[in-house]
């Protein structure tokens, strides 16, 4: 196997576990550097066959003009709504992410946490505890409620097999036909295409999200969208906080037009946590944290190793973004 120089560019104040891990994944087949932001960019990148980028939003096209020997760019993450492809397609070098079924399950599991939180009126009953008041609010059993989930691909169906253990009805959408093996497992109640959209949004007590980002998804919900929605229905989002209209979703939970939310993702990050809709009682905000699992670091870390060592033997790269 041929040895190879690997830069890494990590984020600020977020080295550990991620990057550590990525470190620990290569070991001694290759040569690995963390980028030094105090020191001279262009010397960095020279001689380097592989940039390693966590979250994709670290480099800048002045890193990518310094990598003219790179022969993958390697996101240590699954979106890359933020990160310049066309730039670095522009300059010829292979472009790889670390797709969703990475951090599936932690992105299932987190869902799976809001609609619990949600039913049982977590934040109501924590005040009520607060304030000595027993035996209120009162929930929702999870049983036969449907949990709409659009996009069905990895995370989403984690999430499905997860709800399924409580006993919940799941439609699905998805832009792709779902391999029979999948279907046969996880028994949607109901599975469709984007023509279905409307149906689900308006039959579901929970309608989650599990999208990319693009032009096509950008506010998939809307004002029109969350009026079909059950007044009672909650709203989970652990994809991308511009797949919904946040001015129109914060209007619908002001004024009760849906039921509630589980938010941990957010159009511009951070968010302003002063905003009044975060004071409801009906919503659960996190800190984008679904994703943010010692799981899925290291299964990204080990997809990232595979990668490089793929490159290394002249093998082809999995995950391209690029093509």
């Amino acid at each position: 196997m041929q040895r190879l120089n690997v830069i890494l560019l990590p984020v600020p104040g977020l080295f550990s576990p991620w990057c550590d891990d990525v470190i620990s994944a290569i070991g001694d087949r290759h040569s690995i550097k963390v980028f030094d932001p105090a020191k001279p960019l262009s010397p960095q990148f020279k001689g380097m066959d592989v940039v390693v980028d966590q979250g994709g939003s670290v480099g800048t096209r002045e890193m990518m003009d310094a990598a003219t020997e790179a022969r993958l760019w390697q996101i240590l993450g699954t979106g890359f709504d933020h990160f310049d492809l066309p730039y670095v397609k522009s300059k010829d070098i292979p472009v790889a992410n670390t797709p969703g079924q990475f951090s599936s399950v932690a992105l299932a599991e987190t869902a799976m946490m809001f609609i619990l939180m949600l039913s049982r009126r977590l934040r109501e009953a924590e005040a009520n505890f607060e304030n000595n008041r027993f035996y209120q609010p009162l929930g929702n059993e999870l049983e036969d409620r449907k949990l709409g989930i659009i996009g069905f691909g990895a995370s989403g169906q984690d999430l499905a097999r997860r709800a399924k253990a409580f006993g919940m009805r799941i439609l699905a959408i998805d832009v792709r036909p779902i391999e029979p093996i999948v279907v046969e497992q996880i028994r949607p109640d109901f599975l469709g295409t984007p023509a279905d959209m409307d149906h689900v949004v308006a039959e579901s007590d929970f309608l989650s999200l599990h999208l990319h980002l693009n032009a096509e998804t950008r506010h998939i919900i809307d004002t029109r969208r969350l009026a079909l929605m059950k007044k009672s229905a909650c709203l989970i989002n652990v994809a991308r906080g511009a797949l919904a209209d946040e001015d129109a979703l914060y209007r619908a939970l002001e004024s009760g037009t849906i039921g509630g939310a589980g938010i941990d993702v957010y159009g511009k990050e951070p968010p302003d946590p002063s905003l009044p809709v975060y004071r409801l009682p009906n919503v659960i905000a996190t800190p984008h944290i679904a994703g943010v699992t010692d799981g899925t670091s290291r299964k990204r870390a080990a997809c990232c190793a595979e990668n490089i060592d793929r490159l290394a033997d002249g093998r082809e790269l999995l995950y391209r973004i690029d093509l």
